[in-house]
């Protein structure tokens, strides 16, 4: 029998938090249910195992972050959307370490099927990248390659940051500002398929 209080959105919530104060790594079920004072019993009423209540965090983590990167790029196009869309990325990763975490795990998609906001996260991601990539005019399949390009550099800067992997005196908000600048130019100058140079 549930308990009282407990549904399925506030376990999920609580689990979140959970993560970005110990790692997602270390979110269990009776982590969890030490936090709410109950037996893990309790929780299996709103959540079938610990791998479908980390995925619903991955959902729910994932759902936010493209929530503020479609209003941070809302009315934006070329350089000033992909800085919004970086920055939004960004400050996300580093304020909420353990949701970013986990929005890297790949949920069942069984269970993303089930929920229609989670179809819809998946839908806004999708038109929100690849809209912000049509403006420099690139069609597949460099729009696949360019997304790659965002994600791995955005991803790899905010995990070396977050470690303080930049040990260097230079200032860390500059050399963000410089990689962007960057991206706009290689995003402008991109190589079409087949050719390997600039179209």
């Amino acid at each position: 029998m549930a308990r009282a209080g407990l549904t399925t959105e506030r376990v999920v919530r609580a689990a979140a938090d959970l993560a970005d104060e110990i790692g997602f790594e270390n979110v269990t079920v009776a982590a969890l249910a030490r936090r709410f004072g109950v037996k893990d019993a309790s929780l299996y009423a709103h959540v079938r195992n610990l791998r479908e209540l980390r995925e619903r965090v991955a959902l729910l983590a994932a759902g936010e972050m493209i929530d503020r990167i479609a209003t941070a790029v809302a009315g934006r196009a070329g350089k000033d959307a992909l800085v919004a869309f970086a920055d939004a990325y960004r400050a996300y990763a580093l304020e909420r370490p353990g949701r970013y975490r986990a929005t890297h795990t790949q949920p069942d998609p069984a269970l993303v099927a089930e929920r229609p906001e989670y179809r819809r996260t998946a839908e806004v991601t999708t038109e929100v990248t690849y809209g912000i990539l049509r403006a420099y005019g690139l069609s597949e399949p460099e729009l696949t390659d360019a997304v790659r390009l965002l994600r791995s550099t955005f991803h790899g800067y905010c995990a070396l940051e977050a470690i303080g992997g930049f040990g260097a005196a230079r200032s860390v908000e500059t050399s963000w500002g410089h990689a962007l600048d960057a991206l706009h130019v290689a995003l402008e100058n991109w190589p079409r398929a087949g050719t390997g140079r600039p179209g």
